[in-house]
């Protein structure tokens, strides 16, 4: 069920009987010349309203704006602070356990949330509020992801390409998949090596290494593929939340000095 969808009377209901939340967060920022600016928050969105549907367990809205300043040079990014983010989340998710939740999956889909949810979801178990675990669709599926795929990429390659072709063909500039590719950086996994000096990565900013800003072989996505992805992602994502929802109550809890 979507929160934003129902009355306070009906949302009562949900809170007697269940404990748990998905929490939908991406990003609004630079995914090349032929994705949408909201490709990650609109993929957080589908899979958390996907599993949502599914389970019958409550889906927040979006966290749209996130960390992303790593975007920045290409036009319409938008970002906040690290520490205002980890502050705005963790807010938010005390926010739900004033009405009972006390377990929360942060659907993920920016690489840069990663850490700082890992740490939001750290200050909350540390203070005794929640259990909130951080989830990112790909690494549910990694082998199915790497088979889909000649040449992916971490950010505006063929995955996610894939996933919006899927969810919203609509937004996808079909004719920009070539010069995606051929204006990117193509091969990410072999040319890495490329950008780190005595093992250090050097590097802070996409621009540095991609002009267009996107990595992988666009034009190897499709809609089928996505849809192949989605379907086997949400499949994972649905396991979580009922393995989550049947744990004990002191889940929350962080164990006991030793």
């Amino acid at each position: 069920m979507y929160l934003a969808d129902h009355t306070w009377e009906e949302l009562g209901d949900y809170f007697e009987r269940e404990s748990l939340a998905l929490v939908p967060v991406g990003s609004t920022e630079q995914h090349g010349p032929h994705l949408p600016e909201g490709t990650d928050h609109l993929i957080a969105e589908g899979y958390a309203r996907a599993a949502a549907e599914r389970t019958g367990y409550l889906c927040t809205p979006t966290v749209k704006v996130a960390v992303s300043p790593h975007h920045r040079q290409f036009h319409g990014t938008m970002w906040v602070d690290a520490p205002v983010f980890r502050d705005y989340v963790t807010s938010m998710v005390r926010n739900l356990t004033y009405h009972g939740i006390d377990r929360v999956v942060f659907v993920n889909a920016h690489g840069g949330n990663v850490q700082h949810l890992r740490e939001v979801g750290r200050r909350l178990r540390d203070a005794g509020d929640a259990y909130a675990i951080e989830w990112m669709w790909n690494e549910s599926i990694p082998d199915l992801v790497d088979e889909a795929f000649e040449h992916n990429g971490p950010h505006g390659g063929p995955k996610e390409t894939a996933m919006i072709q899927h969810l919203h063909p609509e937004l996808v500039r079909e004719e920009k998949l070539a010069e995606a590719r051929d204006g990117g950086w193509t091969r990410f996994h072999d040319e890495m090596e490329q950008v780190s000096q005595n093992g250090a990565r050097t590097f802070y900013d996409c621009v540095e290494n991609s002009p267009n800003g996107v990595f992988g072989d666009q034009t190897d996505a499709t809609a089928e593929k996505g849809e192949r992805l989605f379907e086997a992602a949400t499949d994972q994502l649905v396991e979580l939340c009922e393995w989550l929802a049947a744990r004990d109550s002191d889940v929350v809890l962080p164990p006991d000095h030793v």
